[in-house]
């Protein structure tokens, strides 16, 4: 049993990794300002003693004894993160120090849950960790892209300079239930519109391409990172190399809600990535991991979960 923090806690991936820690009998503290967590996913925890949920913001120091810290903390749809800029490099950046400072301080292993968005619009297809990405580093997405990839360079950092033990994981589009009714990103998206018969909104011609990962898998894949020696310090990819286009991801959600929604198209906002896939053989390697879980039944998990958050 071990003591660990979870950053952005009450959010969509953090929920999921605070209720998998406490069902193999770890204590967990959520730390979350709801910026976008909400208690209501992790109301289930509350009341459990080996739970304990605090509202601070990791641009602020925090302290407490601990194994390991899984650090999420940081809006990740562009809806949320281009809200206020600012506060997102500020929460990558200056969390990621705090964070880091508390590792050092009292010997813990210490998590960065990086993105894909860090290979930016990639020249490279599949990604691969050791491609340095093409990144716009004065466009609209930048404060989340640099903030990111600004995150990874203090943890090499601190691991090289304090000895701190890192771990550095990059997500590839994730899904699953608990994401946001108004999160923003693709699949929800368009599985909410889809319920609610409204336009399916493709923003491009629908060629371009993401690879979706189901939450579980990704909650496996980070669990098993922390589980690594101290040698294996990552980056590493976790994500699922099945790559579906737009249009692709539109008709399955079409299909699995029997909706009568239509499909349109908008402009392609400024620096979108035309396609994503991660190379995923280092995970293999040092993880024995890759994705369980299909597109077709992560979306019906999706849609029951999405069903009755609109009905409700």
């Amino acid at each position: 049993m071990k003591r660990i923090l979870v950053t952005g806690g009450a959010g969509f991936i953090g929920s999921h990794l605070c209720t998998r820690l406490v069902a193999e009998g770890h204590d967990v503290i959520c730390l979350d300002n709801f910026f976008t967590g909400s208690k209501a996913n992790v109301a289930h925890l509350i009341g459990n003693y080996r739970f304990e949920l605090v509202r601070h913001d990791v641009i602020n120091p925090y302290h407490v004894e601990v194994d390991e810290i899984y650090n999420l903390a940081c809006p990740a749809s562009p809806v949320h993160y281009q809200y206020n800029p600012i506060k997102t490099i500020k929460t990558s950046v200056m969390g990621a120090i705090n964070m880091l400072g508390l590792a050092k301080r009292v010997n813990a292993k210490i998590l960065q849950a990086s993105t894909s968005e860090v290979y930016g619009d990639p020249a490279i297809h599949p990604q691969p960790e050791s491609y340095w990405g093409h990144v716009n580093p004065i466009g609209i997405r930048s404060c989340y892209d640099e903030g990111k990839r600004c995150a990874e360079t203090l943890f090499m950092d601190y691991h090289r300079q304090n000895n701190v033990r890192i771990k550095i994981i990059r997500i590839f589009n994730t899904y699953g239930p608990n994401m946001n009714v108004n999160d923003g990103r693709v699949v929800s998206n368009f599985i909410v519109q889809a319920l609610k018969g409204e336009d399916i909104t493709i923003y491009g011609d629908g060629t371009h391409t993401r690879s979706f990962q189901y939450v579980d898998d990704l909650v496996e894949g980070m669990m098993r990172v922390m589980a690594t020696g101290d040698s294996f310090t990552g980056p590493v990819n976790l994500g699922n190399p099945e790559e579906f286009t737009m249009q692709e991801l539109a008709e399955v959600v079409l299909r699995l809600t029997n909706s009568k929604s239509k499909i349109i198209h908008l402009p392609l906002p400024a620096d979108d990535p035309k396609q994503r896939k991660p190379d995923i053989a280092l995970a293999k390697e040092k993880l024995n991991w890759e994705p369980k879980i299909k597109l077709e039944q992560g979306i019906k998990n999706s849609i029951a979960y999405f069903s009755e958050k609109i009905e409700g």
